[in-house]
């Protein structure tokens, strides 16, 4: 990845990370748990989610991570259900800064734009930035719904499955991060990736419906 792309795909990441990070404070904080909010981490200020190791991870190999928004089960009402919603609050967040990004590309793709960074023009760079937010967002929140722990979709799962399953969900969490590097790794290795292969068809659903591309 050169410079200039890696500047131009910056801002979409930092701002998809950031409102990610920022939707769980918000709904622990909903919900009854405040331990986000005196942690400073309601804000949409990006460096107070960012991991440094996890940024620079996105870069390099285009995997990273941010800062886990810390909940304390133990202030919810309905910790199972509470959790569901906590946990769903970061993807949904990012379809909807896909959606808004979808739109957008709409209508500048009315008015004659194309998301060319190589023009040069300051209409092709900004499209270019719009079309890597729609589709960073998008795979941001398809990747965190897989319920492999310690993603956001192993606690949505633990919240739709019926509490009979409490064993099944802690086999997941236990060996979920496992799981989840030895995918990476095969995939690196190998170059064919699973994930890629679960995540990108969805992707491109979505980046066709929101912004018919």
């Amino acid at each position: 990845m050169n410079l200039p792309t890696l500047l131009l795909i910056a801002p979409p990441i930092l701002i998809a990370l950031t409102f990610h990070e920022c939707a769980h404070a918000y709904a622990a904080y909903r919900y009854g748990d405040d331990t986000a909010k005196q942690l400073g981490r309601l804000s949409l200020n990006p460096l107070r989610h960012l991991d440094p190791l996890g940024t620079i991870m996105i870069f390099l190999v285009h995997f990273g991570w941010a800062k886990p928004v810390p909940v304390n089960p133990y202030r919810l009402k309905n910790p199972r259900k509470d959790m569901l919603w906590i946990s769903a609050a970061g993807p949904l967040a990012n379809m909807v800064l896909a959606l808004v990004s979808g739109l957008l590309l709409r209508f500048l793709f009315t008015i004659g734009g194309t998301p060319d960074y190589h023009t040069g023009t300051v209409m092709g760079l900004f499209m270019f930035m719009v079309v890597m937010s729609l589709q960073i967002n998008l795979a941001l929140a398809i990747f965190n719904i897989l319920p492999i722990a310690p993603l956001d979709g192993s606690k949505i799962l633990a919240g739709l499955l019926p509490v009979g399953f409490g064993k099944f969900i802690r086999v997941l969490a236990r060996y979920g991060p496992f799981i989840l590097i030895g995918l990476i790794i095969i995939g690196r290795v190998n170059d064919v990736s699973i994930l890629g292969g679960l995540i990108w068809p969805f992707v491109d659903f979505f980046s066709n419906l929101f912004a018919g591309i």
